[in-house]
């Protein structure tokens, strides 16, 4: 809630910022108090919400023109960001109800394809130790909290300019947020960890997960992460209806990629959090057993298609990223069908499979940069005139 109300706040005066804030925490400190008393769960947000909705009513009944359609803006930023984060966990239940079974043999099996990096990664990460798995726990839950930040620098004129920059991050997640749920729905898959391992129970010692039903009984064997699966004939199989199938794509990668790709025109120190936040999401989708390492691929790949297609809408539907998005949704579109239809070929042929893959979201990688260099201004160099000799005076 402080997260989208902070977003909400780009538009307003530090002034305004300050009071907003303050009414906020005014709010929410009789909240704390009476969930404290009665020893409920101890949660902030009520305040931030009150304040949202309140800006809202000022924007209709004090503000006019411009300034009342820029402080709406503010708003609906930040009550997206709510409502994204809340329609997100919906469609999780929804992936785990409507789809009983999981397709994660398939993907496991194309996997060898890469070398079983989940069951690689989530070695190394229990070498750590709890120190080690904290910290990706912590950068794998905060990562809405690095987007807004990021999201923040970019917004940080509008309260001067009193306008929304063309394109901005918080777009990219939102779209992002949308469009990967319907990919749950047509490839159900709940990740190494459930389908292979003793899911939550596997990470009892740092207590990640305390309240997350046992999900052992439903795995295909006790694997994860000592013993990749052997290469067999796959084939769907049977799963409970709490464990949300959000694997294929990862869209912690994505929203992480996402997070890299936007703080490259930042300071320094945000160019070296933005991947900071990135390698570290990596490392916690594969070291906890989250994902597969075909997930990431393809979360790179859908990222970029939809960075790349939001931008061309941006200046017009631009040839250029109207085709490079177009063969950003045809690679991201054949790797789905190969997970599918050619996990086995995959498994056994590594050596010619893991270099396609790898060249694939590669490809994407380059057309990405490439178009959007092609989009970048250039910058004119303006010759000083010399100034012309004069004639000596005599």
């Amino acid at each position: 809630m402080y997260a989208g109300m902070a977003l909400m706040m780009v538009v307003l005066t530090w002034r305004q910022r300050f009071i907003a804030l303050g009414i906020a925490v005014c709010i929410d400190i009789p909240f704390f108090l009476g969930r404290w008393a009665v020893d409920s769960k101890l949660t902030f947000g009520n305040g931030a919400l009150w304040v949202m909705l309140g800006c809202a009513v000022i924007a209709l009944t004090r503000r006019t023109g411009r300034e009342r359609t820029l402080l709406l803006k503010g708003v609906g930023l930040g009550l997206l960001l709510v409502a994204g984060r809340k329609t997100g966990d919906a469609w999780l239940l929804i992936t785990a109800k409507t789809r009983p079974t999981v397709l994660d043999q398939y993907v496991a099996t194309a996997d060898h394809a890469l070398g079983n990096p989940s069951w690689v990664v989530g070695r190394l990460v229990a070498a750590t130790g709890p120190t080690g798995i904290r910290l990706l726990d912590f950068v794998y839950v905060q990562l809405a909290v690095a987007a807004v930040v990021v999201a923040l620098y970019q917004l940080r004129r509008v309260s001067v300019e009193r306008r929304f920059p063309r394109h901005h991050l918080v777009r990219t997640f939102l779209v992002i947020g949308l469009l990967g749920p319907g990919i749950y729905m047509i490839f159900p898959v709940v990740g190494p960890i459930f389908a292979y391992g003793t899911g939550s129970e596997h990470w009892t010692n740092p207590d990640l997960w305390p309240s997350t039903p046992p999900t052992a009984q439903w795995a295909v064997a006790d694997l994860w992460p000592d013993t990749p699966p052997s290469i067999s004939t796959p084939q769907a199989f049977p799963f409970d209806e709490v464990t949300p199938r959000n694997c294929m794509p990862s869209l912690h990668t994505a929203w992480a990629t996402a997070i890299f790709i936007h703080s490259r025109k930042g300071p320094r120190i945000l160019r070296y959090a933005g991947t900071f936040w990135l390698l570290a999401t990596l490392g916690a989708t594969l070291g906890f057993g989250y994902h597969y390492g075909v997930d990431i691929i393809a979360g790179v790949v859908f990222t970029l298609t939809i960075e790349a297609g939001l931008r061309t809408l941006d200046r017009g539907w631009d040839r250029s990223g109207v085709r490079f998005t177009a063969y950003g949704a045809t690679v991201f579109t054949a790797l789905l069908l190969s997970y599918r239809f050619l996990p086995v070929e995959m498994g056994k042929n590594p050596w010619l499979f893991g270099p396609l893959l790898l060249l694939a979201m590669g490809s994407v990688i380059y057309g990405y940069v490439r178009t959007m260099k092609l989009w970048e201004p250039k910058a004119t160099l303006i010759r000083q005139r010399e100034p012309e000799s004069q004639p000596e005076l005599v």
